[in-house]
């Protein structure tokens, strides 16, 4: 997910503790400050700073790209906006990030699409409500995730087995969930528990994920449902494809019974295990939730396909059969 941080390069310290006071209340990813205000600046909230000494780099010729690229965090600072210094920085870095100081929206929105990837965040100052509205832009710039119409193959009852509901510190909408799956290249979007029924109260914040076995998507890695805990990173999918960031707030792993639910997209096959319950639904391509007690052969149901082989969850180039 984009990150927003500040570039706060103030001389005085009672002006850098002011917008350091306002990134931290609006929830930016951190900050940049001389070094000398590091340490006064990480007793005013949990935040990672980082000084600017070490991170910002004033872009004006080819050896600053090559600076760019030996170091774990930059801020590339432009002598003048150019789009091509960027796209190389890009393209180039292997791993870190690369976060580009702006001064305005416009500036913000080409660098965080650059080369369609673009940089990993934008660095910016300005008082509160210039602050926020640069978070907004940041935040409101969803990764999208390719979601293709899968047909419903088979639906088995099984025995009792163990499974995980995961409950986030955010409310999601009708047509949101989780990207869950057997396998980690075939993952079913998995609905949020929005929607009213005459049995239960909604539950927005709620997915009643999986199996404990099960691969939960979480950016360009996946974690295993079992191993979830309060404050992890999760991802919220919508039918559209766009992606939004929350964190778990608590994971119940309870004993019921099991449902498995095949389903095939262009001769490729996936599966998922979820609770056999009438709450626990899929998403259908136009935004709709499908109950597991009413899912029928030939229904067609969300799923999103992966390219590579896992290994510790991160994407590998090796020879590998999942089932």
């Amino acid at each position: 997910m984009k990150e927003v941080w500040l570039l706060a390069e103030g001389e005085s310290w009672d002006e850098v503790k002011e917008m350091l006071k306002d990134a931290i209340e609006i929830g930016f990813d951190g900050a940049f400050v001389k070094k000398e205000f590091k340490e006064r600046g990480e007793k005013l909230g949990r935040m990672k700073i980082i000084p600017i000494e070490e991170a910002i780099i004033k872009i004006s010729s080819a050896e600053d790209q090559e600076k760019a690229l030996q170091k774990d965090v930059v801020v590339l600072k432009f002598e003048d906006w150019k789009v091509i210094p960027l796209e190389n920085i890009i393209a180039m870095k292997k791993s870190g990030k690369v976060i580009t100081a702006v001064e305005s929206i416009d500036d913000a929105k080409l660098a965080l699409t650059t080369l369609e990837k673009g940089a990993d965040g934008i660095a910016v100052s300005g008082d509160r409500e210039t602050l926020r509205k640069f978070y907004e832009v940041v935040k409101e710039e969803r990764e999208k995730l390719e979601l293709v119409k899968a047909r419903v193959k088979e639906i088995r009852p099984l025995g009792v087995g163990e499974r995980v509901c995961i409950d986030t510190v955010t409310l999601m909408t009708p047509g949101e969930g989780m990207l869950v799956g057997n396998q980690a290249s075939f993952m079913f979007l998995v609905a949020s528990e929005s929607e009213e029924s005459e049995y239960v109260a909604s539950r927005p914040f709620r997915v009643n994920a999986g199996s404990v076995n099960a691969y939960l998507k979480v950016g360009d890695k996946t974690r295993y449902l079992a191993e979830l805990k309060a404050g992890d990173e999760v991802e919220v999918v919508k039918f559209d494809g766009s992606v939004r960031k929350s964190y778990v707030g608590r994971v119940k792993i309870e004993r019921r019974p099991l449902i498995l639910v095949t389903a095939e997209f262009d001769g490729v096959e996936g599966s998922v295990i979820l609770q056999n319950a009438e709450t626990i639904k899929l998403v259908a391509p136009d935004g709709k939730h499908v109950s597991v007690a009413e899912l029928k052969p030939g229904d067609e149901i969300l799923v999103w396909l992966g390219k590579k082989a896992r290994h510790f969850g991160v994407e590998v180039d090796e020879f590998i059969v999942e089932r």
